[in-house]
């Protein structure tokens, strides 16, 4: 699971939006991945290419803050924790819960992003 998250940040550090994304549906680029307000793989990897990657835009330097983490049944885990983004001009942050779930020929995989910003 901390492979995973490690992957995740690793990726989007080296400006991999597509790796950043592997992590996160089942095996498939599920349309039911639902991240905020997005629903679907393919409209969370296009809204974050247009707010990351569009126009000269900064993806910026990723940190995980693992806070909690809780297995409640056989290959599912509920991950709480802070995320924040160095950039050239701020460092936005905010806190995320992730659902996750072990696929045997996938490994962990993130079926659910709750993720907020801090005001």
């Amino acid at each position: 699971m901390r492979r995973l998250l490690d992957a995740q940040v690793t990726a989007w550090n080296h400006g991999d939006l597509e790796g950043f994304m592997r992590a996160t549906g089942s095996r498939t680029r599920s349309p039911s991945t639902r991240r905020n307000v997005s629903h679907g793989w393919q409209v969370t990897l296009d809204r974050y290419r247009k707010r990351y990657q569009s126009d000269g835009r900064e993806m910026g330097t990723l940190v995980f803050d693992l806070h909690d983490v809780t297995l409640p049944a056989r290959g599912q885990a509920l991950v709480r924790g802070g995320w924040s983004l160095k950039l050239k001009d701020g460092e936005p942050r905010g806190l995320f819960t992730l659902w996750l779930r072990w696929f045997p020929d996938a490994g962990w995989r993130v079926v659910h992003d709750q993720s907020s910003a801090a005001a």
